[in-house]
Parts: C-alpha cells; sequence; structure tokens
C-alpha cells in the first residue's frame, strides 16, 4: 500500500545516485526499484478512479500532490533540460513546458479570478499566484527561458491532474487561441467534467496576453475572447494506470514533431515506457531531488495581499 508520506522521487533519485558509488548492480537495482514504484503510483491512481467515478460530485479542493505528481514533474524538468541544452531537436524553438502545478494552480485559484471586479477594459481581474512567472519564462528557477508568451513562446504544453484519479495532457497553441487536450482514457472524463476542466485555460490564458503585454501596440494584437479546445479521439489509447506515462509521452512525441503511431503506443507498452523514464531520468537528471518544489512558495504567494 502506498502512503502519501512515503518519500517523494526525489529520494529514489538520490538513492541511485549514491547507489553509483556502490557498484553496477546495486545502481540497476535502484534504477528496477524506482521504475516499480512508478508504475505502483499509477496502479493507485486507477484504483482511487474505480472507487471514486468520475462524477461531478467527487471534486474537491485543490488536490494535494501525491507521489506521482513528483515523478510528473522530475520528467518535465528532463524534457525542459533537453530543450534548453538543443532546441534544433524540437518542432520549434517558440515553445515551454510546465509542471502540474500550473494547472493545479490556474483550476484553483479560478472562482477568485471569475468573481475579481474587473476595469473599464475588462483587466485588473486577480490571477494565479505565480502568472506573471510563467508568463515570462522565469520559472523554473534551474533552467529559465526568459521566454515570454506570445512574443517568444507559441506553444505551451502541461500535464493536467483530474481529481486525483487520471491524468491528461494539453498543447496550448497561442497563434491558434486553442488547445488540444490529449486523452489516453476519454471514458474517465465525460465532456461535461473536461468542460468544468478547460474552462480556466480557455479564459484565463487570453486575459493573461493581455494584462500582462508590455505596450497598447501588443495588447492590441491579443483579444479577451475565449479559447477554443477539442479533445482528439484517434490517438492511442492506454491501458488502467498508465495514463500519467502516457500523457507525458504524448508531450514529448508532440514536441519533437513525431506523430502518436501505435508501435510507439502499444497497450501493453507502458511499463517498457515506464523503465525508459526511470533510466533517462536517472542518466540526464540525477539531481533531480534538488529542483524539487524550489519555485512553489514564491508562485502561491505571487499575488496575495
Amino acid at each position: 500500500m502506498i502512503h502519501s508520506s512515503e518519500p517523494i522521487l526525489g529520494s529514489f533519485i538520490k538513492d541511485i545516485v549514491d547507489a553509483m558509488r556502490e557498484g553496477f548492480w546495486t545502481c540497476l537495482k535502484e534504477i528496477k526499484y524506482l521504475s516499480e514504484r512508478l508504475e505502483a503510483v499509477e496502479k493507485k491512481v486507477d484504483i482511487n478512479t474505480k472507487q471514486k467515478g468520475t462524477s461531478a460530485q467527487n471534486t474537491t479542493p485543490p488536490p494535494k500532490p501525491t507521489l506521482e505528481p513528483g515523478h510528473i514533474d522530475v520528467w518535465i524538468n528532463v524534457l525542459r533540460k533537453r530543450y534548453d541544452a538543443n532546441p534544433q531537436h524540437f518542432r520549434s524553438e517558440r515553445m515551454c513546458f510546465l509542471d502540474h502545478l500550473f494547472a493545479q494552480q490556474w483550476r484553483f485559484n479560478y472562482k477568485d479570478f471569475k468573481d475579481s471586479e474587473p476595469d473599464q477594459n475588462g483587466l485588473g481581474r486577480r490571477l494565479p499566484g505565480g502568472a506573471w512567472n510563467y508568463y515570462a519564462g522565469t520559472i523554473p528557477s534551474f533552467c529559465q527561458s526568459n521566454k515570454v508568451w506570445g512574443m517568444d513562446i507559441d506553444d505551451v504544453y502541461a500535464p493536467v491532474n483530474y481529481n486525483d484519479t487520471h491524468w491528461i495532457a494539453m498543447w496550448i497553441s497561442i497563434p491558434k487561441r486553442h488547445i488540444v487536450v490529449w486523452d489516453s482514457i476519454c471514458s474517465s472524463i465525460s465532456l461535461e467534467e473536461l468542460d468544468v476542466i478547460m474552462e480556466p485555460f480557455l479564459y484565463m490564458v487570453p486575459y493573461l496576453l493581455v494584462e500582462c503585454a508590455s505596450s497598447d501596440e501588443q495588447r492590441a494584437e491579443y483579444s479577451l475572447e475565449p479559447f477554443t479546445y477539442e479533445r482528439p479521439t484517434n490517438i492511442p489509447p492506454a491501458r488502467a494506470g498508465d495514463c500519467g506515462v502516457y500523457s507525458l509521452k504524448y508531450i514529448e512525441y508532440h514536441a519533437l514533431g513525431i506523430e502518436f503511431s501505435k508501435k510507439d503506443f502499444p497497450k501493453p507498452n507502458g511499463k517498457t515506457m515506464r523503465d525508459k523514464i526511470a533510466v533517462d531520468i536517472f542518466q540526464e537528471l540525477p539531481d533531480a531531488h534538488e529542483f524539487e518544489n524550489k519555485d512553489n512558495d514564491a508562485n502561491l504567494g505571487a499575488y496575495e495581499g
């Protein structure tokens, strides 16, 4: 049984780094253990899904990060580091990757945004904490791009956690004013529930672009009209328990310009993907535990007072 009080992913990475000093087989054993932990957490999420169902009545205020968000965010950090080092390997040099806290905070704070009174120009609403930092590319602190949404960034990728039971991925296209949702198990979220999940992003992303514009000329290029969204149904589906790793791979493949083929996303392939992620984290980001949640406090307090 998995408890939220167990050490998060950073401790596993640290164990692997320590194991390197003890020899190859000890190191290999730690990588295998990390992969098994990733799999166990996703199975736990699947069990929660079956117990809770997908009724809107089960929605609770903001889900407390569990082990799985830690795994998700470490892989997002791997993508960030890869992109920072070799942007030419990706389909565009105008993109960014966000961790799960972006979606979590924006969904939780959407009511404050809606309830806040705008000025005569429709501006002056209360944005979620850290909104400017995301917009200006100043976070994460260990891998700042300093690229501004709309000016330097066209594509935004982010994982989204639904009710602590299911993961989806979204691609926000700023030029198209459109969001694509990749959902590996569409039956986990009804269309009505998905509308609620996506509403904060449909309204607050265009608002952010207008509110944070540095000049009237730049502001005139944007509109407060909401974005549109879609959830394609022709992508390779996952088995129950593999939604997290599939969401990460949807983001990675699309950012690299690779199509989602059934060959690369066969249903039995979830464990292989998970093993590959564990090894890549170990090889490319062995100090992942040092990056963990460094910017969270600053984000949460950015718009307080």
